[in-house]
């Protein structure tokens, strides 16, 4: 999806608020309506990694506390262009992983302890690609953005529903109704086409920042099969962080899927190995660009993140 067309589908949104707020409310609920987006946006500007953040119930690490993972990173930021981001790891068993914060400068990584326990080298460092991907895209804050109007349209809708719509408003019980079912819908349907236009995007970027589109395509293989077993207890208390992950963190069927922020991940895959065919690379494992040898060469550190539940340390991954 190019920027113009994420421009477009944000315009639509802030516009699609705008509307709901004049039907509600007239004159005066247009203004109320564009003042708040702008007030919303601002503050979910500012705030989203640390609201992300603290809601994932994640915590940082760093050099000390997990080496491999650090340089694996620092070596991943390094090839896409982009400053070193915050690592912070979420004791959590479903394999996923997400990136926030407004910009490059303040980007922060999420990785799973059910990721890490799940994933090679390899595919991990295609994970990370992918959220790098993302970062260096600025995806993190059209996906806030996109997340906060959409949030806001449904809140309003359900106001004009339960208040009438003021007296300024034309709707009457049953156009409050129709308002208060369409307009969520609506924005729904924009937030989704923002989502799955930018998964591809960071799909296709990140596999050029790791080389090898095969390890991202691996790696889905894995999360997708563990994914919807294992319940994500924060994803499913903040639903509205849905679309921030790698694949769907939601475990319910149905209606979730038909509404999925995430395409499928087989045509994940697909585009990725078609993506490999094209860059002539074969095998999803491959030998590790020299400076990631020394990885399988440290011997690996405990962090505090390595331990599970029971205290017991967690399986290890040649990545510190």
């Amino acid at each position: 999806m190019n920027y113009f067309r994420t421009a477009l589908l944000l315009a639509v949104l802030t516009a699609l608020f705008v509307l709901v707020g004049g039907a509600l409310g007239g004159g005066g609920g247009m203004a109320f309506a564009l003042c708040a987006a702008i007030g919303m946006n601002a503050f979910a500007y500012w705030n989203s990694d640390r609201l992300a953040l603290a809601a994932a119930g994640a915590r940082e690490v760093d050099a000390r506390t997990a080496p491999g993972l650090i340089q694996l990173v620092a070596e991943l930021a390094r090839r896409a262009g982009l400053p070193m981001p915050r690592l912070f790891i979420a004791d959590n068993d479903q394999p996923n992983a997400f990136a926030t914060g407004r910009d490059p400068e303040h980007a922060a990584l999420v990785l799973h302890t059910g990721l890490i326990d799940t994933l090679s080298q390899d595919e991990l460092a295609g994970v990370l690609s992918h959220e790098l991907a993302h970062v260096k895209n600025r995806d993190t804050l059209t996906m806030t953005v996109t997340a906060t109007i959409a949030g806001a349209i449904s809140s309003i809708a359900h106001w004009g529903l339960f208040f009438g719509g003021g007296r300024r408003s034309s709707l009457g019980p049953l156009g409050s109704l129709a308002l208060a079912i369409l307009a969520p819908i609506a924005a729904m349907i924009v937030q989704m086409a923002v989502s799955r236009g930018r998964e591809y995007e960071a799909d296709r970027i990140g596999a050029g920042i790791s080389g090898n589109p095969l390890w991202l395509a691996s790696a889905l293989r894995k999360i997708a099969a563990r994914a919807q077993a294992v319940p994500n207890d924060a994803a499913e208390a903040h639903p509205a962080m849905a679309h921030l992950y790698i694949v769907n963190p939601l475990t319910g069927g149905g209606m979730d899927n038909l509404f999925s922020t995430h395409p499928n991940v087989e045509n994940r895959i697909a585009a990725l190995e078609q993506l490999a065919a094209q860059m002539g690379v074969r095998r999803a494992t491959s030998a590790a660009p020299p400076s990631w040898r020394a990885f399988d060469e440290a011997p690996p550190q405990a962090g505090p993140w390595s331990a599970g539940a029971s205290g017991a340390p967690r399986p290890r991954g040649p990545w510190g």
